[in-house]
């Protein structure tokens, strides 16, 4: 780590997952190399954009450089829990994918939602296109285990019930 920046290159694990219950979730990006644990606040949104996202450029470096092997997006479920302790060092802004032709290593790059950008934190979690592909996989399923959505109004459905402006007010 210098100055604003923490480097995990390349990483031993990642994942994205979160705590609580649906309706109250808080959502990690995580990632680790060798005795080093990062872990970052994200919004759900973010992990299923990033899932998008991932599969999308793992999907272009396979046909822009078609002599790769295959990447897999299977993951072992225990890998991908959330290692103690849960502390968030930044809340994360931006997220964005970079490529190493050389190393085969995907970069993810998460800034920290700061006003200022010159004085905002970053990280670089360097893993292979699997890694990404598995931590992608697994932050989607997590992701879509939240609370049912209201065929009606497409509005989360709470557990004590949910008031629909599709059906004239009337709970269900």
């Amino acid at each position: 780590m210098s100055g604003n920046t923490i480097e995990l290159k390349p990483i031993t694990r990642i994942t994205a997952n979160c705590t609580g219950k649906p309706g109250q979730r808080t959502f990690y990006l995580q990632a680790r190399q060798d005795f080093q644990l990062v872990t970052l606040l994200v919004e759900k949104f973010q992990v299923q954009q990033l899932a998008t996202g991932i599969a999308q450029f793992v999907q272009q470096l396979q046909e822009r450089y078609p002599e790769l092997e295959p990447a897999t997006s299977d993951y072992y479920t225990p890998n991908m829990l959330l290692e103690p302790p849960v502390e968030a060092i930044f809340r994360v802004g931006q997220i964005g994918l970079g490529y190493d032709e050389d190393m085969d290593l995907i970069v993810l790059v998460a800034q920290e939602n700061e006003d200022d950008p010159d004085n905002s934190r970053v990280a670089r979690f360097w893993g292979t296109r699997s890694q990404m592909l598995a931590m992608g996989a697994y932050g989607a399923w997590v992701a879509s285990q939240g609370r049912p959505i209201c065929g009606n109004c497409l509005s989360p459905i709470d557990v004590d019930g949910h008031f629909c402006p599709q059906r004239n007010g009337h709970r269900h």
